[in-house]
């Protein structure tokens, strides 16, 4: 069981992507049972590497999404440790009303603060909620982008090697064929 596991946890990394599998002999790789033709390999081989680009391009918007929510987080939360270290005084400030589009306001001293958290949600907290709320918001995005990073790198790294197997099956292919040809001529002209 723990061998298992353990052959597991090396087939994949940390998000459960597979690993690709390299080949370096390809002869002895295509004796192997499930490895009929090489056309049936190649088809199997692309067919990994269409599911690694789709995960690549899935990670790619994760990523694209968190660099944008990351400095949101951050403009919030600084806009949070305004009104704490302003909590006696009214504040003059202005906010985006829509693109384009800001309205001056006058906030008044307050110890409450109105988060949006999405999916038409908005929470009211105290300031000292708020910003451990957004404190831990902020460090989990920027957590999800690291991971994000790794996971696109073992990916890209993958594809290499899916495409180098590719390329290593599809010469092997054609130097059989053509000694396969070769041998045909010279048993023609010997006849």
């Amino acid at each position: 069981m723990m061998a298992d596991q353990q052959k597991e946890e090396k087939s994949t990394n940390q998000a459960g992507i597979p690993k690709a599998v390299f080949v370096a002999n390809v002869e002895k790789f295509m004796q192997e049972s499930e490895n009929e033709t090489a056309e049936k390999v190649l088809r199997s081989l692309d067919e990994q590497y269409q599911k690694y680009k789709f995960m690549e391009q899935n990670l790619t918007t994760k990523k694209r999404r968190l660099k944008a929510q990351i400095p949101d987080i951050k403009g919030t939360l600084e806009t949070v440790q305004h009104l704490m270290e302003n909590s006696t005084e009214t504040v003059d400030t202005q906010f985006l009303l829509a693109d384009n589009l800001y309205v001056k306001a006058k906030v008044p001293p307050t110890d409450r603060v109105g988060l949006w958290l999405g999916a038409n949600i908005m929470l009211e907290y105290s300031l000292e909620e708020a910003q451990a709320l957004l404190e831990k918001n902020l460090s989990q995005a920027k957590s999800a982008l690291d991971v994000v990073e790794d996971d696109l790198g073992f990916l890209r790294d993958q594809s290499t090697t899916i495409e180098v197997s590719m390329a290593r099956v599809y010469n092997w292919d054609v130097k059989r064929r053509q000694q396969s040809k070769a041998a045909a001529v010279t048993e023609d002209s010997e006849t």
